[in-house]
């Protein structure tokens, strides 16, 4: 009988939710589970991508916008609600076949209006019984946080950015 799949969720200010979601899908992966990882809002390189394409993960990356929303033109808000959204449709076209699907950025993806947040709340009512789903994002909507099974709020606490740091590869991205 198969395991029943739960829902999970990475939000809060602080850094860690998307290399929480990485380290989960790691595990699934070494576990022998099929894993997908779809990357939303972020349409800067990640160092992390390379590495979970060659444990087998399948890696879809919606987006090439590097703004962040507020900064956006109303063509480039345009196109990013469609790469966002075909980002969204490739995963629910593979949540059949999978055992673990991240969606990475996910929550900032409906707060932003990109992806409607009752086509994800539907998703989630309606996911394959077995497929574990993950999300990260900050300010998580109260309906997406009232299905989840695990709900995780990593606090900032400190970070080096409030000492002028940037982000640096490897390590923020």
């Amino acid at each position: 009988m198969a395991t029943k799949g739960l829902i999970h969720v990475y939000t809060g200010d602080g850094k860690g939710k998307t290399t929480a979601s990485v380290g989960l899908a790691v595990r699934a992966s070494g576990a022998g589970r099929n894993v997908a990882f779809v990357q939303f809002m972020k349409g800067v390189a990640s160092s992390e991508i390379k590495q979970l394409k060659a444990l087998g993960i399948t890696v879809i990356k919606a987006g090439t916008i590097t703004k962040f929303v507020p900064y956006m033109t109303d063509e480039e808000r345009e196109q990013c609600a469609r790469e966002q959204m075909d980002g969204f449709e490739k995963a629910l076209a593979m949540a059949d076949s999978l055992d673990v699907l991240v969606l990475d950025e996910m929550i900032s993806a409906v707060t932003t209006g990109m992806v409607p947040q009752d086509r994800l709340l539907d998703f989630l009512r309606t996911k394959p019984a077995k497929l574990e789903v993950v999300m990260t994002g900050r300010d998580v909507p109260e309906p997406i946080a009232a299905l989840a099974d695990y709900l995780s709020d990593i606090r900032a606490v400190k970070h080096p950015y409030d000492q002028g740091i940037g982000a640096r590869k490897g390590i923020e991205m």
